[in-house]
């Protein structure tokens, strides 16, 4: 069973009445209390996508988890605290002309006849409020500008993201509900086939405070600065102080052993 009082003080949030500076608000407690982090597919294993399991690793163990699980558990609390919503899995883009399979699950919330989407688990690039399902409305916030662009070809809603080169497809859906097996067959090619990023490589994302930090493998990125980490108990410092996970050894080391046997980027 959701424990709405647990959940809240997981992501150190006081809920207010259902509206959108509440969503908004909601999102972003979320956002920045539960980091983005792939450490099970990196490390072979398939999330468990079981209400109970996805309950006690976010909440009471105090992990991350991808989308699949991120977005799970904001859609619990949507539901505990009476929005209407319902989940849309979307194909990433990130710059191409046409999206992958359908397998980023995100939530359509409808406010006063309007629907907004709203998003927990897309990692460093994504918004850390809700956008209003309006003809490429732009949207300024502390991340950057965003905007949802209908898209008739495809019949998609595209989320884009402001650049210096113009505007970038982040991802694009449509407003048909998936059914569960969707979502776990989702789950299983994002965590399993060689064709996902999240196997070959670890991935956290963090937005606090209207900052995003990020990891890449060995590479640190927050605000306009990027580092390589330097050694194992820098890797862990940066998991539990900047990335607020626990301070589990195992899990630690079974993540750095698996790093220093990946090859060395190429040069740009």
């Amino acid at each position: 069973m959701f424990d709405l009082d647990a959940y809240l003080s997981r992501i150190g949030h006081r809920a207010g009445a259902p509206g959108l500076a509440a969503l908004a608000a909601l999102q972003r407690a979320q956002m920045a209390a539960i980091p983005f982090e792939n450490t099970d597919p990196f490390l072979g294993r398939l999330p468990d996508l079981a209400p109970d399991a996805l309950w006690r690793k976010l909440v009471l163990d105090r992990r991350g988890g991808y989308c699949l699980e991120l977005n799970a558990l904001f859609g619990a609390g949507l539901a505990a605290l009476g929005y209407t919503a319902q989940p849309i899995l979307g194909r990433v883009r990130m710059g191409a002309p046409v999206g992958g399979p359908r397998a980023h699950l995100a939530w359509l919330v409808r406010l006063d006849g309007e629907d907004y989407l709203a998003d927990t688990g897309f990692g460093g690039p994504g918004p850390d409020q809700p956008l209003r399902l309006h003809r490429s409305e732009r949207v300024e916030t502390a991340l950057g500008a965003f905007r949802l662009r209908p898209e008739p070809g495809s019949g998609e809603w595209v989320l884009e993201r402001e650049t210096d080169s113009g505007w970038f497809a982040l991802y694009g859906f449509d407003r048909q509900p998936p059914a569960r097996g969707e979502i776990e067959a989702a789950n299983r090619i994002c965590a399993l086939s060689d064709r996902s990023p999240f196997p070959a490589n670890l991935m956290l994302f963090r937005i606090a405070d209207g900052a995003r930090a990020g990891l890449m493998n060995l590479r640190l990125t927050q605000g306009d600065g990027t580092r390589r980490i330097e050694g194992y108990e820098d890797f862990r410092q940066v998991l539990t102080r900047t990335f607020a996970l626990p301070d589990a050894p195992d899990q630690m080391r079974a993540l750095w052993d698996r790093l220093v046997t990946l090859p060395e980027p190429a040069e740009a």
